[in-house]
């Protein structure tokens, strides 16, 4: 089987693929999703208080507004709704191939084409486009004894529902985004729970509410309204830009608001400082939340501020010596984000993996394009991360240059076959550019190590500037930072 585009990942990336796609009369392309349902992370992440910390206005396509939203931010099951009427509402169906996980992808050199294996079988592809996205793989960390545990292990992206928790010891490792939301519903349940927390996050207040029907009646009969609340959502993202990416002093005032949202909750001076960070906020991962800390405030809950050294059967040794029993352990640990394992898989025209030539960092010209991987896009690739608006923007930004991509290869070879491969000293100019902005960020600067940093500390996950910029960088397709390569 051949197709002119190959699409691997059925979640926002690479539905908003498809759809660009279908809207410019590209109709021979593939999904290929290696679960049996299309929605990507807001299909995998299932726990307990699961929610976007984007306003349900702007984390959705431009193209598919959806006015019926129930809260200003919306849970995952609202949000892995509205991904498959848009699979529904666009005819993407007939192109996905559920069940299909892509076990390699070779650039074949002599005929400008990807050989892709599958589960689902082999096929080849003039075009192949990553959309696996950097939430997708759960990263447990290598901890002694582990193996011995006779009680229940999962991560938070694996969510054992099966599982009871009700009259259970439970300890939770991790105090990110997803513990964050999950630990308050759990803590209801449970005996005893323990939190081990390596690092503090800052937390501030969630605005959240629900929508009224009125607001909904006005979008859906309106839509000019919900274009401008997403107008306003949106503009309010772009001007905080510059406090994170160039003036990290800034951000004292937003400080102060968090410790009074924590010094209202917990009233323990001693639980305070442990809970209070030790790094500029921003630096990590903004959380949002009003029910965490009074969850951490609980009798019969206990916060270890150290991480978890060792496992010896049932007890659990924190960093510092401390101990805890439990009966079910619950990793709350994040994702592969800077090593993502797709990488590993894709091997291109110099022989070599993804993962091989990123061994050093990755690097893409302007976040899609890597060199030496011909006619290879990624979706959310290296340095397009945000900290603080949607990633449905810089998606929807890559798809413009997906499609003006392929406009260039149709005007290069309007009779044959041919191929863009960025040249390095493209890739390699746009990336100092990058690294010099982020050199002031509070990502880089502000005192922490987050899963922004690579294992060799280079921020090769934050966008350094506004959506609309990425925007105007992705347009078009400079030929110019490409070689071109034709076959009659």
């Amino acid at each position: 089987m051949h197709v002119r585009v190959a699409v691997i990942g059925a979640g926002f990336g690479g539905l908003g693929a498809a759809v660009r796609l279908r809207r410019m009369g590209v109709t021979d392309f593939v999904v290929l999703e290696r679960a049996d349902a299309i929605g990507g992370a807001w299909r995998d992440n299932t726990y307990p208080g699961c929610a976007c910390d984007v306003p349900s206005h702007l984390y959705s396509f431009s193209f598919a507004p959806n006015p019926h939203w129930p809260r200003n931010f919306s849970g995952q099951p609202h949000i892995r709704a509205y991904l498959e009427r848009v699979a529904d509402a666009f005819g993407l169906r007939p192109h996905i191939r559920l069940g299909s996980e892509v076990v390699s992808a070779r650039w074949d050199a002599d005929e400008l084409r990807w050989a892709l294996d599958t589960t689902g079988g082999p096929l080849t592809a003039d075009v192949l486009v990553s959309a696996t996205g950097p939430l997708s793989e759960p990263m447990l960390p290598e901890v002694p004894g582990l193996d011995g545990f006779p009680g229940h292990v999962f991560h938070s992206a694996r969510w054992d529902h099966g599982h009871e928790l009700r009259g259970r010891r439970v300890a939770v490792v991790g105090t990110g985004a997803s513990a964050v939301q999950f630990v308050p519903r759990i803590e209801r349940e449970v005996t005893e729970l323990t939190v081990f927390q390596r690092t503090p996050p800052w937390v501030i207040p969630r605005a959240d509410r629900p929508i009224t029907g009125l607001e909904r009646w006005l979008h859906a009969r309106l839509p000019a309204t919900g274009t401008a609340r997403r107008g306003l959502l949106w503009s309010v993202r772009e001007l905080q830009v510059g406090t994170f990416a160039k003036h990290p002093g800034r951000m004292r005032a937003v400080e102060q608001l968090a410790l009074l949202h924590m010094r209202r909750a917990v009233r323990d001076p001693g639980l305070r400082r442990r809970l209070t960070p030790d790094y500029r906020i921003g630096c990590k991962r903004i959380l949002l939340s009003n029910d965490w800390y009074p969850a951490l405030t609980r009798p019969h809950v206990r916060v270890i501020d150290s991480g978890l050294r060792e496992v010896r059967g049932s007890t659990l040794v924190a960093s510092d010596g401390r101990e805890t029993r439990a009966d079910t352990l619950i990793f709350g640990t994040g994702f592969h984000v800077t090593d993502l394992p797709i990488a590993e898989r894709v091997k291109g025209s110099r022989g070599t993996t993804l993962a091989e030539e990123w061994r050093d960092g990755m690097a893409a010209l302007r976040g899609t394009t890597a060199a030496g991987f011909p006619n290879f896009l990624t979706i959310i690739g290296p340095n397009t991360g945000l900290g603080n608006s949607s990633m449905i923007l810089m998606i929807e930004a890559q798809l413009s240059y997906l499609a003006d991509y392929l406009r260039t290869l149709d005007r290069l070879a309007p009779r044959g076959r041919a191929a863009l491969t960025p040249r390095p000293g493209a890739v390699a100019a746009w990336n100092d550019r990058l690294q010099r902005r982020l050199a002031r960020s509070v990502w880089n600067s502000g005192g922490c190590h987050s899963w922004y940093l690579d294992a060799n500390g280079r921020n090769t996950t934050v966008w350094p500037g506004t959506t609309g910029e990425f925007r105007r960088a992705t347009r078009a397709v400079d030929t110019d930072e490409y070689e071109v390569l034709t076959r009659a």
